[in-house]
């Protein structure tokens, strides 16, 4: 029986000191290293007003219908954008539901950007992503939307052109992907340029 309770004992003791290392110091040491190091990253890569309201983050979408934004992919996730719904549709390459939704997608990506019938449109602006929440469209995409942009705010697409530019981020590790335009800086670095007349 004494060798028992020895055994207990030494399991107990085990699970406290795991618990401790495993549950309180290594999270600690983590959190600390990571807000010292990489606090932007670590903290949701917020996008934070001069006054301190929190407009969104740079890593999630968010959803732009007026004509004088740039408009994202389209979202499978919740309602519309919605990260506690974060997932594709599910919906394969044979779904008539699928083909059904893209088409009406491409129909109106081509009316609402002056597109001819025959013009292509990027797979970016009629598909969602796994996550439904992709901050980024192509920037063949951001290039068909500009003359709805500028001619909406009065702006020259050299202008809207050049927002997009700062607002493209480069290849992940600078060889996989392509780069991608962030819609939401680059639709607050419109409003801040703003409309004129």
């Amino acid at each position: 029986m004494k060798a028992l309770f020895s055994e207990i004992r030494g399991a107990v003791f085990a699970t406290l000191v795991l618990a401790i290392v495993c549950c309180g110091l290594y999270p600690l040491v983590v959190f600390g290293i990571s807000q010292a190091l990489f606090r932007d990253k670590a903290n949701g890569s917020l996008i934070v007003d001069q006054d301190g309201t929190v407009r969104g983050s740079k890593l999630l979408a968010q959803g732009f219908s007026a004509d004088k934004y740039f408009h994202p992919r389209p979202s499978a996730a919740g309602n519309g954008y919605d990260a506690a719904g974060s997932s594709g549709s599910n919906l394969g390459p044979t779904s008539q539901k699928l083909n059904d939704a893209i088409k009406g997608r491409v129909d109106g990506y081509r009316n609402e950007n002056g597109l001819k019938s025959s013009e292509a449109v990027p797979a970016d602006a009629v598909t969602a992503s796994g996550s439904g929440l992709d901050p980024h469209i192509s920037l063949h995409n951001a290039e068909l939307q500009t003359p709805r942009i500028a001619k909406t705010r009065g702006l020259s697409e050299d202008k809207v052109r050049e927002l997009i530019e700062q607002n493209t981020d480069g290849r992940d590790l600078g060889v996989f992907g392509g780069p991608g335009v962030n819609v939401l800086t680059l639709n607050r670095a419109l409003d801040q340029v703003g409309t004129r007349p």
